[in-house]
């Protein structure tokens, strides 16, 4: 069964525009019919559905039924934009299906793309939610100056991890750096790097430097896998 994302619906008892539109227009959803709906903080809706108002159909609540997410970390990932929007979109909707809790694009010297539309954004990390059947919502960050999210990173009790390319500084792999259970910040940095002045902001904020194995990797590889190992190690390990 196709699921709607309706974050009010616990007051407002509606499905929104955009998903009224698709239930109603699309799937031929009429009064009577059974739908599904995820408020995006953890409950899933069975709903009756009352009317076929295509700009805000009624529902009836059936029955809630919670559900939490499968990872026990809060899991943030914090990575700076690649020049083509579609690849970020694409990290998006892959970090989403496999579970993280915020994401945050950084703005960073070498940065070739400075924004990303972040309605666009949400808009994607809510289809994949949906897609993966989840029903929380990742925090999804407006982008954001390196120095301001380091700075935010002080008051932090995660581990913190920055994941970048300089062979000089020794580094460990990620996978054996983290300790399994623990809330975690993994930093990725533009695709032509971090400036040597950024990585030692990154080093002075008390985060480790990691590499995520022998291979390079483009950025939003780097934020994939790093994202994935803290999964795996924690479904093995925890």
């Amino acid at each position: 069964m196709i699921r709607f994302y309706a974050p009010d619906i616990n007051t407002t008892g509606l499905l929104p525009e955009g998903e009224s539109g698709h239930a109603v227009r699309v799937l031929r959803h009429r009064p009577g019919d059974e739908v599904e709906a995820v408020d995006g903080s953890g409950t899933l809706y069975r709903c009756r559905l009352l009317d076929n108002n295509h700009r805000g159909a009624a529902v009836e609540i059936v029955e809630r039924i919670p559900l939490p997410k499968v990872w026990k970390p809060y899991i943030t990932v914090a990575v700076a934009p690649t020049k083509h929007a579609d690849r970020m979109e694409w990290l998006v909707e892959k970090l989403v299906e496999i579970g993280i809790d915020r994401f945050v694009p950084l703005r960073c010297e070498r940065s070739e793309r400075k924004e990303l539309k972040h309605d666009r954004i949400e808009k994607i990390a809510v289809s994949a939610m949906k897609q993966s059947l989840k029903a929380i919502l990742p925090r999804i960050d407006d982008t954001m100056p390196l120095k301001q999210f380091l700075g935010e990173c002080a008051v932090s009790s995660n581990q913190k991890f920055v994941g970048y390319c300089d062979a000089d500084t020794p580094r460990r792999l990620l996978a054996k750096a983290y300790t399994t259970g623990s809330d975690v910040t993994l930093l990725i940095g533009p695709e032509g790097d971090f400036s040597p002045a950024e990585i030692k902001a990154c080093l002075d904020a008390r985060f480790t430097p990691v590499t995520m194995g022998d291979n390079r990797l483009r950025t939003e590889t780097a934020a994939l896998v790093a994202a994935d190992t803290i999964h795996i190690a924690n479904q093995i390990f925890s």
